[in-house]
Parts: C-alpha cells; structure tokens; sequence
C-alpha cells in the first residue's frame, strides 16, 4: 500500500488522507464534545473491523490510543459537530471509502 497519512483537524472538522506530501481526499467529520475532546497527538491504525454494530455506522478504524476510533454513524446530522465521546464520526459512505484506502499501522495526527 502506498505511503498514506491521516491528519484530523479537530476545529476545522475534517479529516485529510495523504499519499506522501500529496493531499488526496478529506473527509468532513464530527469529533468530540467539550466534556469528552477528542485528543490530539500523533496515533497509527490498530484495528480495522467491518459492521462493528451499534452507534459505530459500518466501518470502525481503532486508534493505537484505547478507545478511541474513527467510525461510521446511522446520525448524518452530526457530521460537522462536536458531539461525540472523543470519537471521530464520519459518513458511512465516506468511512467506507476511507476503510479500503488504509491499512494497520497508517499514521494519524489529530491536531486542532
């Protein structure tokens, strides 16, 4: 698989797939609450699992930091919010595409 890099900007709620310096899709996104941010910090890809059921849409990517992961959501309206637990929500039609084009191990940086 290519050189990929996802980096989250939480204030700005999206999400940026790299391949090397080249930016080639983002994604919008919802992150965490004020109660629960999401954290910022540099993590990797730890598990990648289809239909992971519940509030988690289709697809769910588990960051290298427990408990947290990018995820799919049944709720469209909450892409571009802050209403999460401290995960990023995304379209299942987006996770979906984002699920296929990264691996185990694809860095990822949340930053504000």
């Amino acid at each position: 698989m290519p050189n990929r890099l996802i980096v989250i900007h939480t204030a700005r709620r999206q999400l940026e797939l790299y391949e090397g310096n080249r930016l080639i899709h983002h994604y919008p996104i919802a992150v965490g609450k004020g109660a629960t941010p999401t954290p910022h910090g540099r993590y990797t890809i730890a598990t990648k699992t289809v239909y992971p059921g519940g509030l988690f849409g289709s697809r769910w990517m588990g960051l290298s930091i427990p408990h947290y992961g990018i995820h799919g959501t049944n709720n469209s309206a909450s892409i571009g919010q802050a209403v999460s637990k401290g995960c990023i929500r995304m379209h299942n039609h987006d996770v979906e595409a984002l699920f296929q084009r990264v691996e185990i191990g694809t860095p990822v940086i949340i930053e504000r």
